[in-house]
């Protein structure tokens, strides 16, 4: 009785190491199929591996490369009611102050995005683009 006891007690030994085994390489192929495809590092994070972030090519761009290269494609022609380059409307939101303006360029307002379609533009670079599109107005 006691062989068949024991005999009884290394197979449920054997089958919860099994199903033990077999849950642990179940779980293993969940976490690798939810597992991030990628990481964002920010700049100025020193725990993304130390790289440290890429610059802007050719150094510091001036206002006009930024409107051109990031804000053209909406101001140019008044996309969704961005106020159009070169006309009285940069006038009208000049009165509002530059504090405002950059504050709505970094945050965005109404169909435009935070930073507009500039993610890589520091608020400098914003505010320049900004008194480039002020300067514009006719």
């Amino acid at each position: 009785m006691k062989k068949i006891a024991s005999m009884l007690c290394a197979l449920g030994l054997g089958f919860v190491l099994a199903t033990s085994a077999q849950a642990a390489t179940e779980e293993e192929k969940i976490v690798e199929r939810i597992k991030a495809v990628g990481s964002v590092c920010v700049e100025g994070d020193d725990t993304c591996g130390g790289a440290p972030a890429p610059a802007a090519a050719g150094g510091a761009r001036s206002a006009a490369d930024v409107y051109t290269a990031s804000c053209a494609s909406c101001h140019a022609s008044g996309v969704l009611g961005a106020p159009k380059f070169g006309t009285a409307e940069w006038t009208d939101r000049a009165a509002k102050g530059m504090e405002t303006l950059l504050a709505n360029a970094i945050n965005g307002i109404n169909a435009m995005p935070p930073r507009g379609a500039c993610a890589t533009c520091s608020d400098e670079d914003l505010e320049g683009a900004i008194q480039h599109m002020i300067d514009s107005a006719k």
